[in-house]
């Protein structure tokens, strides 16, 4: 027999305080993410590992960026666990918390030269949690964005909070870049912990907002019918770990663009190219600026045109764009260069606009925080924690960026085919956050 369940009636006001406080939330958490990158590339290395020559100090640096990305699944299991056991919003609070306290405490941490090796163990530590924050973070404010949204307003929605992490690395570049005009002795030793000890108060802001928005409705429409899982995690190792692991592969390809384009861009500018530093951060910053707009644009889009074929159209065209790119780097003209951006970023954001609703559309309601929350940060651990290091690697080895390029290409074939097998669950359709009845048997 067919029983009717009413959903809870859209509200616009709730789903436009639901997507500034996603977009809020994660721009903050973006940021604190990115100065660490950021200060991976141009200073951790001289500070917290100086008894090392200048490329093994280098790699030491990224890998504690990459570190993150390690612990980003753990806390996508784990917030993914709460956030579909006890509700997305107290998921949120955690990990902007935590965040915002693993982040402060960088700012104050001594260096190598005042404590030893202390200094890089309690940096790893630190940036651990950021990643088990961060892990949780993504998946749950995109969540609380897309299911208050209508359905036709879905890829728009889920395209603004993306767009968190080109602010986040926007605000991260221009408080660097203020920065980076100190003399160079005072910037190592004082001035780079000014972007972590700022995060403060970013922090503080963003709980204030994150704490006055309604729940999702579509988790307390499960909540309500019963249906909420004691074990989210299980049920999708079960019975959706096909689309988790091809959900990891579709992203390998924009987590490998961007992290090379707003990290290793930043080394491979000063030490390769021979540029200074606020120029490199300034062709990063208006690169991602580019993508704060252009996001939002194919996520309308995709809620017009089938949200698949933009997303897959992306991924083909990010295959053959990192060669243009890198020739367009090395001219060396930054209106040159600038283009070189843009012609990587167009593409990008046609495939990273679209994919939060596209990824959180595979699962149903009941394990969607979980299984998104899962396959996603098991991409970023693919495609955007090795891809810095491997391009350094690849540089050293080759002293060329064509096979940078080729690797990146390759990146863009797996996840395009990856993605072609990539399906929506049929039950995340129904339109639970308009108002419509939906039918159970």
């Amino acid at each position: 027999m067919a029983s009717t369940a009413t959903a809870h009636p859209f509200s616009p006001q709730d789903a436009r305080r639901a997507l500034i406080s996603s977009l809020a939330g994660t721009t903050i958490e973006w940021y604190e993410f990115f100065i660490y990158g950021t200060a991976a590339a141009l200073v951790f290395g001289e500070l917290f590992f100086p008894s090392s020559d200048p490329l093994v100090g280098t790699l030491l640096s990224l890998s504690t960026f990459a570190i993150a990305f390690v612990a980003r699944p753990l806390g996508g299991a784990l917030f993914g666990h709460l956030g579909d056991r006890i509700g997305r919003k107290s998921a949120l609070v955690i990990t902007l918390t935590m965040m915002g306290s693993a982040t402060f405490l960088i700012g104050l941490l001594p260096t190598y030269e005042t404590i030893g090796t202390w200094a890089p163990v309690l940096l790893v530590v630190l940036r651990l949690l950021q990643g088990l924050s961060l892990g949780g973070e993504y998946s749950g404010a995109v969540l609380m964005s897309v299911e208050h949204a209508r359905r036709r307003r879905r890829g728009f929605y889920g395209a603004v909070v993306n767009t968190g992490s080109s602010w986040g690395l926007l605000l991260a570049n221009i408080v660097f870049l203020a920065v980076s005009v100190l003399p160079e002795q005072e910037f190592m030793s004082w001035g780079w912990r000014i972007p972590f000890l700022l995060s403060a108060i970013l922090v503080v802001l963003g709980l204030l907002i994150r704490v006055k928005v309604a729940e999702s409705p579509e988790f307390n429409q499960v909540k309500q019918a019963g249906e909420i899982r004691r074990a989210p995690i299980g049920e999708v190792l079960r019975r959706h770990l096909r689309p988790v692991l091809l959900m990891a592969l579709s992203y390998v390809s924009a987590g490998a663009t961007f992290y090379l384009a707003a990290v290793f861009a930043l080394s491979y500018g000063e030490g390769q190219l021979g540029l200074s530093r606020s120029v490199v951060l300034a062709l990063v910053l208006l690169g991602t600026a580019l993508t704060a707009v252009g996001m939002p644009f194919f996520g309308w889009l995709s809620d017009r045109v089938d949200r698949k074929k933009v997303f897959l159209a992306g991924l083909a065209l990010m295959i053959v764009t990192p060669t243009a790119w890198f020739m367009l780097l090395e001219t060396r003209a930054p209106a040159l260069m600038f283009l070189g951006f843009v012609v990587l970023f167009v593409p990008f954001c046609a495939n990273y606009g679209p994919m939060p609703t596209f990824f959180a559309e595979v699962f149903p309601p009941r394990v969607r925080y979980s299984g998104m929350a899962i396959g996603y940060t098991l991409g970023t651990v693919l495609g955007s924690a090795a891809s810095p290091l491997v391009a350094t690697y690849l540089l050293s080895e080759t002293g060329t960026w064509v096979s940078i390029a080729v690797y990146m290409a390759i990146a863009g074939v797996v996840s395009f085919i990856a993605s072609v097998f990539l399906h929506v669950d049929r039950s995340s359709l129904q339109p639970a956050s308009e108002g419509v009845p939906t039918v159970s048997t």
